[in-house]
């Protein structure tokens, strides 16, 4: 572990471990900043002299104190957060520690009820420089994505469902969509899934697929397959004509992917197909 120079608010920081006191511990920074780590959080490991990784925010009192908990997510990260309480002016989600923390009625896309459950961003107030959440995170996302080609592996974030399919966040950095009509199955808001880049907009947007598009998708799909196939005895009751519901229930496939990777399998002579089903060679 190396010490922070400077302590930033709303992150994890490395903090030398300066004193004793009655209240708690307290460390420092590099910069000779310090700040204290309540006793609730102190245990007989923690020695005078050793540095220490804790998460660094501010009280229900507006002041800067740190804790060996992990919050939900930290600053300028997203995370699923529950909320529990809303007032005249916003409201407050449990971020997994004893402050919940406040989302400001300006920063809701609709108005939170106790129960809901939202994809927020944690940022810094820029006038208070206290930790906050926002539920229009849309204007941090990055419209100039960099490094990413036809078929790269993403990390995709779900945080929104609209007509057209569901909404994501690619990478923590970019604004994403998964096509309904390509997915078959249910996706919920905070769901984290591999993805695909399938298309990036001119307006830096990106399509997303769950698979693999063009020939690599085929391929992947036909190798998915031929593995069940091979799980099931070598030969499973299904083949061209069979109900696509029932295709995609099975294999996790739409019908036109499950028909062209049979063509695939049976142009390798690796499986034949029958009108009872298909069978490994």
């Amino acid at each position: 572990m190396t010490q922070n120079e400077h302590m930033v608010i709303g992150c994890i920081n490395t903090l030398l471990i300066d004193r004793y006191t009655s209240p708690g511990l307290y460390l420092l920074s590099g910069d000779g900043e310090d700040v204290l780590l309540p006793n609730q959080y102190y245990d007989e490991s923690m020695k005078v002299g050793d540095l220490l990784d804790v998460f660094v925010y501010t009280d229900s009192e507006d002041r800067i104190v740190c804790t060996t908990l992990r919050p939900t997510a930290m600053r300028d990260e997203f995370g699923l957060f529950e909320v529990v309480d809303t007032t005249r002016i916003g409201a407050f989600v449990n971020w997994g520690l004893p402050k919940d923390l406040f989302v400001p009625k300006a920063l809701q896309r609709q108005p939170f009820v106790v129960g809901d459950k939202k994809l927020l961003r944690v940022v810094i107030d820029e006038q208070t420089d206290r930790v906050i959440a926002t539920h229009k995170f849309v204007k941090y996302l990055d419209n100039k994505p960099e490094g990413l080609f036809r078929n790269s592996a993403v990390e995709v974030l779900i945080y929104d469902e609209s007509p057209l399919g569901y909404k994501c966040i690619v990478n923590n950095s970019y604004n994403g969509l998964i096509y309904r009509n390509e997915v078959f199955e249910t996706l919920h808001v905070g769901e984290k899934r591999t993805g695909y880049v399938k298309m990036i907009r001119k307006d830096g947007n990106i399509d997303i697929s769950l698979q693999k598009v063009g020939s690599e998708r085929k391929k992947d799909a036909a190798e998915l397959v031929l593995d069940l196939i091979k799980e099931n005895g070598g030969s499973m009751p299904y083949n061209y004509k069979s109900d696509a519901e029932l295709i995609t229930k099975v294999f996790g496939l739409s019908k036109k992917a499950f028909k062209s990777s049979l063509t695939v399998l049976a142009d390798k002579n690796l499986i034949e197909i029958k009108d009872t089903g298909i069978y490994i060679k």
